[in-house]
């Protein structure tokens, strides 16, 4: 067979197998000629291919439009462009915004009381909870983008998102309340553990129990650490070796002010401490705040402005301020609210009429040299430990000190869980013959003791402190100072507000009276009596202001009466008694404290001066041991009446 010779014919098939081109894919080699020529991929021919591969392979195809968009591509346009091609109505396809919003529809939506949306995450089979502005929702989305297009949603597609996400939350879903740390639901408290798989402890009245999906929500904020997941079988007593604590009352204090931590609501007694240089103030305070809520920055300085303290409270559970030097009024009083509940509200930015709303109750320690707290509001809010120095033979390193805390911290957080949840059974049955300022604290931590300790022991050590207390701001405040010192000889003064302030100034001397410390009107010496009255009528001083004649003249009228009744119930407690004779019983088992004897001299009380001994208690005699120390009486907060050292006679070391 001859070969088929076409040239010079004019046969029209072989004249088209001339013509005929290899017929290749529009597709092959796009983006490098979309490289070189911007206008490649809206050719016809590569449109059609474009639709029919979008419709067929949807991941083939945005592999292919990611590679598109790095040369340069328009692809918004590409996408109205194929739209168009394929016949979609409305020419353009969904847009990244409209993909964001449909991929949040797996999230559970939810908003805050104040409005706030939050949004509950599935991930790797645990629920995770983030407000829809945080960085850990927009992550969270970020990543479902690329999984599903293989690009990155823009900033602007990401923030347009967000919003009608936010406004979903807002008005389309449920509210719920969002907690730090510590939360509360139907008598039960919940403990967030904060470890990766956000589990928490549940409290109730029948003990406790570490649960995968509490039915509470709580937030992580930055600078919150992992708790340990907690072990039964603990005692608090080895929360001893990691405290400078001086007797046995403030420990007794530190551990109900550690169970006042675990309640989800207040109010919570603010803990001072105070002491000289190499007393491990800094230390006692950041190993209370990693007992039950660890942070990053565990001590923090006092915050300039009442807007950094109440974002401080919204962002953890307990707050510690380190080398505390003085308090300013205007920080009292914040400390005041934050101790019992209260709110602040500033002007939103780039509003002129939105509000932002800071609402919290808050555990706060403070530590300075100092006596720092003067103020009687904030005192009456407060407990008060004085640390002595250590030794510098008995010092421990701080890295085996943290060593053997993290060891022991697993059971001790099991032992004041136990606490708690007795103090969940007991609450209701509860009572007080006299409820103090605050109230709720003093009923919690009587409800817990009986877990720890006899029942009163509390209590002997709480009216202890505040007595101790109430004698520190007295003698801290100049005018109540000069008041008790004008009624010691007198029973009763009369007479206007500058009769008083002059009668004052006299007792006080003119160095004191020229200071900047002393009121310089009637008007600001009225405040100040105002504010003292507490504290003096404590101590049998009543200040009562009254008009007289017909032109209602002002009238301040003082009185001494007998000092009011410890708040015993007519008991002077027994464990404050050792604390009163200011010769506090030093603790073997402290691991800070030099050892030395327990014993007490039979006049560290003073009772040679009165007519009799005062009787002791060992505070810290745990439930079901019947010996008695034989240098102790058991003697409980209402078990009868004692002897008191003579009238008129008080001794501080």
């Amino acid at each position: 067979m001859s070969t088929l010779d076409t040239r010079g014919n004019d046969d029209p098939i072989c004249a088209a197998i001339d013509a005929a081109e290899e017929v290749r894919d529009p597709l092959e080699g796009l983006v490098e000629r979309t490289a070189a020529d911007a206008g490649a991929p809206f050719a016809p021919n590569v449109l059609e291919r474009l639709a029919a591969l979008k419709r067929d392979d949807r991941a083939a195809f945005e592999a292919l439009r990611a590679q598109l968009k790095k040369t340069g591509c328009r692809v918004m346009a590409l996408d109205d462009a194929i739209a168009e091609e394929s016949g979609e109505g409305g020419g353009r396809g969904p847009t990244q915004a409209d993909v964001l919003i449909d991929l949040a529809q797996s999230a559970e939506l939810f908003h805050a009381p104040d409005g706030t949306g939050f949004a509950d995450l599935d991930i790797n089979g645990h629920r995770e909870t983030w407000p829809i502005r945080a960085k850990g929702f927009r992550r969270w989305l970020a990543r479902r983008f690329f999984e599903t297009t293989g690009g990155a949603p823009s900033s602007e597609a990401l923030q347009s998102a967000l919003n009608v996400i936010e406004a979903k939350a807002h008005f389309d879903a449920p509210e719920r309340t969002v907690h730090i740390r510590i939360g509360g639901l139907d008598g039960r408290l919940y403990l967030d553990l904060g470890d990766e798989t956000w589990r928490a402890v549940e409290i109730d009245a029948a003990g406790w129990r570490v649960i995968d999906n509490p039915p509470v929500r709580f937030r992580r904020a930055a600078g919150m650490q992992p708790l340990p997941a907690p072990v039964a079988g603990g005692s608090v007593e080895a929360l001893r070796s990691f405290l400078n604590v001086r007797s046995d009352a403030d420990f007794v204090l530190v551990v109900a002010w550690a169970l006042a931590v675990l309640r989800n609501r207040g109010p919570y007694p603010v803990l001072v401490l105070s002491g000289e240089q190499g007393s491990a103030k800094s230390t006692f305070s950041a190993i209370l705040r990693a007992l039950l809520d660890p942070n990053t920055a565990p001590l923090r300085a006092l915050p300039r402005e009442d807007r950094d303290l109440f974002i401080a409270a919204s962002n953890g559970h307990v707050l510690a301020f380190d080398n505390v030097s003085g308090l300013p009024a205007w920080i009292s009083d914040t400390l005041c609210r934050l101790a019992t509940g209260g709110g602040f509200a500033v002007r939103q930015l780039y509003s002129d009429q939105d509000e932002v709303l800071f609402d919290a109750a808050r555990p706060v320690i403070l530590n300075g040299i100092e006596d720092i707290v003067t103020r009687p509001d904030l005192a009456d809010r407060a407990l008060f430990l004085t640390l002595e120095p250590i030794p510098e033979e008995r010092r421990r390193p701080e890295q085996e000190l943290w060593a053997a805390f993290e060891a022991e911290h697993p059971r001790i957080l099991g032992a004041l869980l136990d606490a708690a949840a007795k103090g969940l059974a007991m609450l209701p049955y509860t009572r007080l013959d006299k409820l103090p300022r605050m109230a709720d604290f003093a009923l919690w931590a009587t409800a817990c003791e009986t877990a720890l300790w006899p029942a009163g022991t509390f209590w002997s050590a709480y009216c202890g402190n505040r007595e101790e207390a109430m004698e520190s701001v007295i003698e801290a405040d100049p005018i109540a100072a000069a008041v008790r010192t004008l009624m010691a000889a007198r029973t009763e003064w009369t007479g206007t507000a500058s009769e008083l302030l002059g009668a004052l100034a006299e007792m006080a001397g003119e160095r004191l009276a020229k200071s900047k410390t002393w009121p310089d009107s009637p008007r600001a010496l009225a405040g100040r009596l105002r504010r003292a009255a507490t504290f003096l009528r404590k101590v049998g001083i009543e200040i009562g202001f009254e008009r007289e004649g017909r032109a209602r003249t002002r009238i301040i009228r003082i009185t001494t009466a007998p000092s009011s009744a410890p708040e015993t119930g007519g008991t002077r407690p027994s464990a404050s008694s050792a604390l009163s004779a200011d010769q506090p019983k030093l603790i073997p088992s402290n691991g800070f404290a030099s050892q030395g004897l327990r014993t007490v001299g039979g006049d560290a009380d003073g009772s040679r001066f009165g007519n009799g001994p005062i009787v002791r208690d060992n505070p810290l005699k745990f439930n079901g041991e019947t010996d008695t120390d034989g240098a102790d009486a058991k003697s409980f907060p209402h078990s009868g009446q004692v002897e008191e050292s003579a009238p008129g006679w008080r001794m501080r070391l």
